[in-house]
């Protein structure tokens, strides 16, 4: 009988244990806390590209009259500035539970660094970012070929969006815009 507990407590209850340790979640720091590190020269002022990218202004544009008529359009029963359908690519971490955002995190900042590269509390530390393989198992996400780039960009830059236009979009030309590497030199 005790074999028998024993093997169901293994079967059952180990397993559980162990998914609950390797399914962690990450919590989002928002922008700023990236941009701490991430604006210097050293760094390829990253944060500073962000900043004057359509991205960092996302949020602002549901704000407008023009994304309410495109709502409107599109046969949604809100403005876009309410709408899942805008919200959910016009932010980063939306839909996210709120206690996995910390009090920095700030919706309205657009779509934040955490939206590429993963909410990052957990590889923040200089000393997690110095090693690229402990950042990443951290929950970095790095984007290294031109496919992993249009698979992320493709999440809200398809046909759902209704200012998408498949015959003028380049991937490879938008990429070149908010690149943001860190000088070869540095690394």
């Amino acid at each position: 009988m005790l074999k028998k507990i024993v093997l169901l407590v293994v079967m059952f209850v180990a397993p559980a244990i162990l998914a609950q340790e390797t399914d962690v979640k990450h919590i989002f720091v928002g922008a700023k806390t990236c941009g701490m590190c991430h604006k210097s020269e050293k760094q390829g002022k990253q944060l500073d590209i962000w900043k004057t990218s359509a991205h960092s202004k996302a949020y602002e544009t549901l704000k407008t009259a023009e994304a309410d008529s495109i709502a409107k359009a599109k046969g949604l029963s809100t403005n876009a500035i309410l709408s899942e359908a805008c919200l959910k690519c016009h932010v980063s971490g939306y839909n996210i539970n709120a206690n996995l955002k910390s009090e920095k995190f700030n919706m309205e900042d657009g779509v934040q660094c955490e939206t590429c590269h993963g909410a990052g509390s957990d590889y923040k530390s200089t000393k997690i970012m110095k090693d690229e393989k402990q950042a990443v198992a951290n929950g970095l996400k790095l984007f290294n070929t031109e496919e992993e780039r249009v698979a992320l960009c493709k999440g809200c830059h398809n046909s759902e969006s209704p200012t998408f236009d498949t015959c003028k979009t380049d991937f490879a030309k938008m990429w070149i815009k908010i690149k943001h590497d860190i000088p070869k030199d540095i690394k």
